[in-house]
């Protein structure tokens, strides 16, 4: 019979052999799954409003559905591998209102984290840094370490990325920097102008990220589309998502856009296949229909209006975004003190089937992010929480 303690000691033998940049990581902790919530308060699945995780609210486009239902047919097939077709309308839209973008200047990912990771692995080795600002996406951090890189985080500017003090923040030990536009949790932006003057300041050595996911729900002005500038700085690289607006986060597609020389390394790295057959049909569908990402782009409009005239009604500070999503906070001192922490709101919105972020692991324990859903949801949750804050204040 096997002894459990001998077992244990294995097993305990065999991690220490784990890379130590392995061993010192948390994984990744995305939104609260709806039948994770169900299960652990006894709630039906169809009750809960999931405003979590930043997704597309108003289901996936009837022709990426379409699509895919004729793509089954081919199911025992492996996918393109060089997603031909998606990289060919890729290139037709994009090309529309930038520079010309050709199927060599894309690299497509398992969503675009998957692009993060290829270029990291492209260019980051043991004790190279890496520069982003506090509050950005996780998952910088996260890559970074697992190449045994070094992270330089940049203290933020009014919750966004403060670019001359990245610029100063780079040193002969830096290889990669990474800007997110608009950024996420907090919804900030960075002007063309801001990044244009922040590239100017970049050694051509040193490869900067410009992670898009939440472009195509921005409309102010002066907001800075990367590919306006990739063409001319060939350290520039572009990554954009079909999670958000276009409704596809369960298919995990994504793209980068690069020079043909970085998105080459990329390929090297990129594991065979890694865009399944459903992904690549649906991509391509969802980018031939305009009707559906007017939608969202509409709902979300919508959305933002309401909840932040919601905010403003209960007194709540928040942080104004151009995503698919808003920080709002939990005051704690002063005249405008709720009585109650973030975290126990987040508690009790979970308690009564809404779940939204908490974001104290990006250093804002007051805060929470909640992704704009329909009117509907909307309505439910900010009933839900007057009531928590009323509750609490009583």
């Amino acid at each position: 019979m096997t002894d459990p303690k001998n077992v244990a000691q294995s097993s305990e033998a065999l991690i220490n052999q784990a890379r130590a940049e392995i061993q010192g990581l948390r994984p990744y902790q995305p939104g609260k799954p709806i039948d994770e919530l169900a299960r652990e308060f006894g709630l039906n699945a169809s009750d809960i409003v999931k405003l979590a995780s930043n997704e597309n609210p108003i289901g996936p486009s009837k022709k990426a559905i379409a699509a895919m239902e004729a793509e089954a047919r081919e199911m025992t097939r492996y996918p393109d591998g060089n997603g031909f077709e998606l990289k060919q309308t890729l290139c037709e839209k994009l090309s529309k209102n930038t520079v010309a973008v050709n199927p060599e200047n894309i690299t497509l990912g398992n969503g675009s984290s998957d692009i993060l990771d290829f270029i990291v692995k492209c260019f980051v080795a043991k004790n190279d840094e890496v520069v982003f600002s506090q509050h950005a996406f996780a998952i910088y951090g996260l890559v970074t370490k697992i190449q045994g890189g070094e992270c330089k985080v940049v203290p933020a500017k009014n919750y966004g990325h403060d670019l001359d003090a990245m610029a100063a923040a780079i040193s002969e030990k830096t290889r990669l920097v990474f800007v997110t536009n608009p950024n996420n949790p907090t919804g900030t932006w960075l002007t063309q102008t801001e990044v244009a003057a922040f590239m100017a300041k970049v050694p051509s050595d040193v490869v900067v990220v410009l992670d898009e996911a939440y472009f195509e729900y921005v409309d102010e002005a002066d907001y800075c589309n990367g590919l306006t500038l990739f063409a001319q700085y060939p350290n520039l690289v572009v990554t954009r998502t079909f999670s958000k607006a276009y409704g596809l986060a369960s298919l995990r597609v994504g793209y980068g856009v690069s020079s043909q020389e970085v998105a080459d390394l990329m390929n090297r790295v990129r594991p065979p296949f890694n865009v399944n057959s459903f992904a690549l049909a649906a991509a391509v569908a969802t980018l031939n229909d305009a009707e559906y990402v007017a939608e969202s782009k509409a709902v979300n409009d919508a959305g933002m209006a309401y909840l932040t005239q919601s905010f403003d009604k209960l007194g709540l500070p928040y942080i104004p975004s151009v995503g698919n999503f808003i920080s709002f906070e939990i005051p704690q001192a002063g005249d405008t003190a709720k009585n109650i922490s973030a975290a126990e709101v987040d508690q009790k919105l979970l308690s009564v089937g809404v779940i939204v972020r908490p974001i104290a692991n990006y250093e804002m324990p007051n805060h929470l992010r909640v992704s704009i859903g329909t009117q509907a949801e909307n309505e439910i949750f900010i009933a839900a929480l007057s009531k928590i804050l009323a509750d609490a204040n009583s």
